[in-house]
Formats: structure tokens, C-alpha cells, sequence
């Protein structure tokens, strides 16, 4: 079936966008903040032991995220004036509130990411949706004092209903749908979608691909050279998803922090957070000539 969320639209035949003072690319960082329920198959280091109840190795991996993993991670962010879009489940709020508390403390961005990592968002009644998405959101809002703009689905998953049902409840974004360098307006008043990565994502360099840090190095080097390349014209945005158990490892530390210096680094980079993206994107609409793809999604 055709995608009804949103039309074809080639890169090279669209308005240009302005970022603010001149920037050619929207930098961001998606950081991962996830819960894994002990005794559920998740993401796993090896798949051997998966389906055994408790499952220490893959458990054990995880859980080295947010016990070590992000706390070398804060350190490079910090250092490079980083401000993550954290990608959280809301049960996330009640067993790290010290990761809580520190993106309070930096101003990160926060974003909704289903309750907990153990359960792709699928194979729900919508009603049943809207009760849990509810939820979920107001989790979300009391612990970081405010409401999440954006969502991406466990596993980026939606349903059907996902989208409207996130546009009553405040939305603004989905990262979902990684189909672009650009922002663009998807088929819902009030709602667009923000670019995000499956391919500059630790998980599957590190895990899919076997990629060594140096390697990790030349990888978002090589994605940001050429998006700044591409974007002479127009502005485009980079998205690099971490996961504090894969990318906070001691020996692919030095990889990451060496990698976000070289982006820094650049003039014309727009650090910044999905949030900000997807805000300025369409309060400039009618300055980069997207009135009539937005004037759907800004109602």
C-alpha cells in the first residue's frame, strides 16, 4: 500500500532551508535513555542466551549503560557543548532519576520512547493506545518538568493510529520515519517529521556492522563531511544515535569525544537538539517557501 503519512519529495527539488546565523548543518545527538525488563528478550550482545529467564550477559550489558556507559558520555558532551535529544522511556524516570537529574541541570531535550525497551509499540486498539501514550507523556512531563515535543517508537515502531493519536496529546515531531536529510511535512495538521538515523547509529556499527572505534571515527566524519558538502544550498541535519551501552564502552570513549570535537569544530554547525529543529523549521516555512507543504501541518 502507498505510505499515506506522507508524499515523495526528491532533496533536490524543494525550497532552500535557513538555519539560524548562516549554519549549513543542524547537528543533534539522539541519546538513548531505555529501561529493560529483566527476564524479556531485548537487544542482545549475543544471541545464545536471549531466551534464557534471567538472562545475565545481555541484561548485564545493558544495564552497563546507565550504571557507567552515559557518565563518560556527559563528560564529552559537555565538554563540547552537546546538548542531547534524550530518546526516553517513561519507566526510564523511575530507575535512573540521577540521569533525570542531570539533563535537568544541562537543559537537555526530551523525548517520549514508549514506556520501556522490552516492548515494541505495536498491536495496540487505539483507545488503548491513547491510555498508554497518555500516560507515558505525563510520566515523561512530571520527572523532567516538560511536556515531550517528539517521539520515536521503541524500535521505531508505530501504528497506524500513532500519529494522530501524538498530535492530540501536543506533538510537534516524529523521528520515526528516517527517510531524509531535511525535515518535512508529513499528511497531519500539526505534525513533521525530523530526520534521525538507523545507519549512523552505534548499534548497528558496532553491533551489525562490527565496526572497530577508529572506524566509528571515520564514519561520522565521512556522514558530516558530506552533508556539509550537500548543504551549500540548503540546510541539512545530522542525526547521531548513541546508546550508552554500546557507545559508553572505555575503549570506543576516546572515539566518540574525538568525533564530536570534529563537528564542533566546524563553522556553519548549528548544535543543537531535535526539539529546536523541528521548531525552527516551521516558524521559517514561509522564509524557505514551505507555506503550502506546511500550511497542513501547522494547521
Amino acid at each position: 500500500m502507498d505510505n499515506p503519512l506522507y508524499d515523495y519529495s526528491p532533496i533536490n527539488d524543494r525550497p532552500a532551508i535557513a538555519w539560524p546565523n548562516g549554519a549549513r548543518v543542524a547537528f543533534y545527538v539522539g541519546l538513548n535513555v531505555e529501561h529493560f525488563e529483566l527476564g524479556k528478550p531485548s537487544t542482545s550482545l549475543w544471541e545464545g542466551t536471549a531466551h534464557l529467564r534471567p538472562d545475565p550477559l545481555n541484561h548485564g550489558w545493558r544495564d552497563y549503560g546507565p550504571r557507567v556507559g552515559i557518565w563518560r558520555m556527559v563528560e564529552s558532551f559537555d565538554r563540547h557543548g552537546i546538548r542531547p535529544s534524550v530518546l526516553l522511556n517513561s519507566d526510564a524516570v523511575k530507575h535512573y532519576p540521577q540521569i533525570i537529574a542531570a539533563g535537568r541541570q544541562r537543559d537537555w531535550a526530551w523525548l517520549a520512547h514508549g514506556k520501556t525497551n522490552s516492548m515494541l509499540h505495536t498491536d495496540m486498539a487505539p483507545d488503548d493506545e491513547r491510555r498508554f501514550l497518555a500516560d507515558v507523556t505525563e510520566t515523561i512531563a512530571k520527572a523532567t518538568g516538560r511536556r515531550p515535543k517528539g517521539w520515536m517508537g521503541p524500535g521505531l515502531t508505530e501504528t497506524f493510529a500513532t500519529p494522530q493519536i501524538l498530535k492530540e496529546l501536543g506533538y510537534s515531531y516524529v523521528l520515526d520515519w528516517t527517510a531524509d536529510d531535511q525535515p518535512f511535512a508529513l499528511n497531519l495538521p500539526g505534525l513533521i517529521s525530523v530526520p534521525y538515523s538507523v545507519e549512523l547509529n552505534d548499534l548497528s556499527l558496532f553491533g551489525v556492522k562490527g565496526m572497530t572505534g577508529e572506524e566509528f571515527y571515520r564514519t561520522v566524519v565521512d556522514q558530516f563531511d558530506q552533508l556539509y558538502a550537500d548543504s551549500a544550498d540548503s540546510g541539512r541535519v545530522m542525526a547521531l544515535a548513541l546508546h550508552p551501552f554500546v557507545m559508553g564502552q572505555a575503549f570506543r570513549a576516546r572515539y566518540l569525544d574525538e568525533a564530536l570535537g570534529y563537528i564542533a569544530s566546524h563553522d556553519g554547525v548549528w548544535l543543537t537538539t531535535s526539539d529546536d529543529i523541528a521548531e525552527h523549521y516551521v516558524a521559517t516555512a514561509s522564509q524557505h517557501g514551505s507555506q503550502a507543504r506546511l500550511a497542513r501541518a501547522t494547521g
